[in-house]
């Protein structure tokens, strides 16, 4: 029996949650602004937020320029790819779905590297053809999983799998025939790099996936009625079809903008969805807010790790997500009819 079931959701819980969730996120926020390979102290970043002081000039780059936009672009890329894996476990009533495993992130990073030797916009070329390639991966893995009664969500994963190794063939391909100063960059990029954000990036991501994520929420009761089955669903008066593509073409957008941004990140949407639902239960009302701040959190915290772990150096955040996400992949396969992992 769901926890939930226990509790009413009302919108103060609602509230509460997503409060607390967002201390949570500041917290780690701060944390990841005083870490770094320049020893900046705790007292030099309050004094940013007094009028008792001021710090160097030096230091404001550092803070503002390098570490800031950064983290802000992190919690937005994490925000995404966890509301996405909330999504695609629901819709396909899958444990296992996220946008990395079904193919869409990499779909999704081919776009965007064919926008980069096309020579398009880096804020808009990019996120634009990067969405493309997230929405042509979700039509393509649907209409090869469709059968005569549905989407299976066995063949869609399955499905997805494929699509990613053959999506990695064609980015392989690119990176095969670029030059040798363009390839290191590439790489580090489709790994998972943050290194290279800006506010403008922020700018035009931003408001979409907010705006795209309120959508998404008001979809949540939708979301709990399509995890106990589409006819049921249908019963209860839902337009199962109208609701799955609204939400596959969101999911699309957001997800293509944050890959544009950062690169291939996986697990993510796979780890936080399920550690939510592990503490506050599968109710949508309040799995998606919970996750999209937690979400946030955790790949503020995984690229902090990402970036300070072997200082001066630092690794693609996509290393770290994969270290702690491929185990927990293979827990979630071994424990699967667990009551915590069931919609």
């Amino acid at each position: 029996m769901s926890w939930n079931k226990y509790y009413r959701i009302t919108p103060l819980r609602v509230i509460n949650l997503a409060v607390a969730l967002s201390a949570v996120l500041v917290v780690v926020g701060f944390v990841s602004l005083c870490m770094g390979p320049a020893n900046i102290h705790v007292k030099q970043v309050l004094l940013l937020f007094s009028d008792s002081g001021s710090i160097d000039q030096t230091t404001w780059m550092i803070l503002f320029k390098i570490r800031l936009p950064r983290i802000l672009l992190a919690g937005v890329v994490g925000f995404s790819l966890s509301i996405g894996g909330v999504v695609f476990q629901a819709l396909l009533r899958n444990p296992l779905a996220e946008p990395f495993i079904l193919g869409v992130s990499s779909g999704s990073a081919v776009g965007a590297i064919a926008a980069i030797f096309l020579g398009l916009s880096i804020d808009l070329g990019v996120p634009f053809l990067s969405f493309m390639g997230a929405l042509f991966t979700i039509f393509l893995v649907m209409g090869i999983g469709r059968r005569q009664g549905g989407l299976e969500s066995s063949t869609l994963l399955l499905t997805g799998v494929i699509v990613n190794a053959f999506f990695t063939a064609i980015i392989m391909f690119f990176i095969s025939t670029t030059s040798d100063t363009r390839l290191h960059s590439i790489l580090f990029w489709l790994y998972g790099d943050l290194s290279q954000s800006r506010y403008s990036q922020l700018s035009i991501s931003f408001p979409i996936i907010i705006v795209v994520s309120a959508i998404v929420y008001v979809f949540s009761r939708h979301l709990n009625l399509l995890v106990g089955g589409e006819d049921s669903a249908l019963q209860m008066g839902v337009d199962v079809e109208l609701v799955k593509w609204l939400l596959f073409l969101g999911i699309s957008l957001i997800t293509g903008i944050a890959i544009s941004f950062s690169g291939i990140i996986g697990f993510v949407g796979l780890i936080v969805p399920h550690l939510m639902r592990m503490f506050i239960g599968p109710d949508h009302r309040l799995l998606i807010p919970a996750s999209a701040l937690g979400g946030a959190s955790f790949m503020i915290a995984a690229d902090t790790l990402a970036r300070t772990i072997i200082s001066p150096s630092e690794l693609p955040v996509g290393v770290v997500t994969a270290f702690l996400g491929a185990p927990f992949f293979i827990y979630l396969l071994k424990q699967r009819g667990s009551r915590w992992i069931q919609n």
